[in-house]
């Protein structure tokens, strides 16, 4: 199995609040629906961390009837919807399984240690000589540089709007 690539996007000062993670799949190498090849979406998951806690799966499916058509249809999973309430406040939970005494949300030490053993080197390459690189500037409230943009037209892929 081929391991893909991945390209993690920050916004500045956004619009919206969103944290999410989504995952798109790699284009199929055969399309048995020859005439939808141009409009043949991505197949995409979705993991919502905030707002609306959820996972959505967005894919092509074939269209009831004879014709070998395809339309993008979505699964979707809200977990405020699916339980008439939403979840609690990421602080609100932490700090009640702190009074609970549950610790599956904490760190132990020896994790600490490793984090700190991995990220040592990086730290001590940051504070080291500076290397001649620039890093991409953009306004607050836009969308990604340019150079993001040509990164991912190089490999003929597009950023999902949200």
């Amino acid at each position: 199995m081929e391991r893909g690539s991945f390209l993690p996007e920050n916004r500045k000062t956004s619009t919206q609040k969103v944290t999410e993670i989504s995952i798109q799949f790699k284009d199929v190498p055969l399309l048995i629906f020859q005439s939808a090849a141009h409009q043949t979406n991505p197949n995409v998951l979705s993991m919502r961390i905030q707002p609306n806690e959820g996972i959505a799966l967005k894919f092509e499916a074939k269209m009831p009837g004879s014709e070998l058509r395809t339309r993008s249809v979505e699964m979707d999973f809200n977990y405020g919807s699916s339980f008439g309430m939403a979840s609690a406040d990421a602080y609100h939970r932490l700090l009640l399984d702190a009074m609970l005494g549950d610790q599956t949300l904490f760190t132990r030490a020896d994790e600490v240690e490793e984090a700190w053993r991995v990220v040592t080197p990086v730290l001590s390459a940051w504070n080291g000589p500076a290397e001649p690189y620039s890093v991409p500037q953009y306004e607050a409230g836009t969308w990604e540089p340019t150079e993001a943009e040509f990164l991912m037209n190089r490999d003929g892929r597009r950023w999902r709007r949200l």
